[in-house]
């Protein structure tokens, strides 16, 4: 008789670990939260204040200027994003040529000071001492542990320039057509875009509590209380505003 050999059973607390977080450093997703919030508000925003100035009876004037605002906003946002992060990304790569230029002219005062970061930590002085060795003994490797624990900055996962400008760009412009698209199809009040935008802020800072702590209808009530609050100040200037010239 043949005995099959049998693996052992695995203990109640043994588990196979197979857990990944996804990239949160890419450099897509805080400008695309940011642009699809900020694209909703400030044309949101800027309609009420437009249908205030001009006591809602002007919807050509509104529809203008949403698509005038959803334009200038969404190349603007995209600007500002590729530039403030390849300017980010151009300072970090400046440090790190720094690091890297201490690491060869220094080898044994680099590895002293990983060594050191490292029983900061709690990790034990001989251990500490070994790991930061053993690193060392690739120079390449040693600037990318340096870069991460010095910096703050993973060589692997750099946000991009482009990426960050497109994401930017793409959200905002759609958060921006949803307050004007009422108007686009033949509104020719306030109330379709408000309950829109309201709709779509809620939908928003609940998409975004996904992400978050914080509970879904949490995250929604207040993006749209921030939302409404915006776009009824702006309303009430535009107000003001036209009457007086009026």
């Amino acid at each position: 008789m043949v005995v099959m050999a049998e693996h052992p059973p695995t203990a109640p607390n043994e588990q196979t670990i197979n857990h990944e977080h996804p990239n949160v450093s890419g450099g897509w997703l805080r400008p695309a939260v940011f642009g699809a919030m900020d694209g909703l508000v400030s044309n949101f925003a800027l309609i009420a204040g437009v249908v205030g100035g001009t006591q809602g009876g002007h919807s050509d004037t509104v529809v203008l200027a949403g698509l005038a605002g959803l334009a200038a906003g969404a190349f603007s946002m995209a600007a500002g994003e590729y530039t403030s992060v390849a300017s980010q990304a151009e300072y970090a790569a400046k440090e790190i040529e720094v690091e890297r230029l201490e690491i060869l002219a220094q080898p044994h005062v680099e590895q002293a000071e990983l060594a050191q970061m490292y029983v900061d930590r709690g990790i034990e002085r001989d251990l500490a001492d070994k790991v930061a060795a053993q690193v060392h003994l690739d120079p390449q490797l040693a600037v990318q542990v340096h870069a991460r624990e010095e910096l703050g900055v993973d060589l692997e996962h750099l946000p991009s320039p482009v990426v960050a400008a497109a994401s930017s760009f793409i959200a905002f412009a759609i958060g921006a057509a949803l307050p004007v698209l009422p108007y686009v199809l033949g509104a020719e009040t306030l109330w379709p875009a408000l309950v829109m935008s309201l709709a779509a802020l809620f939908a928003c800072g609940a998409i975004v509590s996904a992400v978050t702590t914080r509970t879904w209808w949490y995250g929604g009530v207040r993006q749209m209380l921030l939302g409404g609050m915006a776009a009824g100040l702006t309303f009430f200037i535009g107000d003001l505003v036209g009457s007086s010239l009026g």
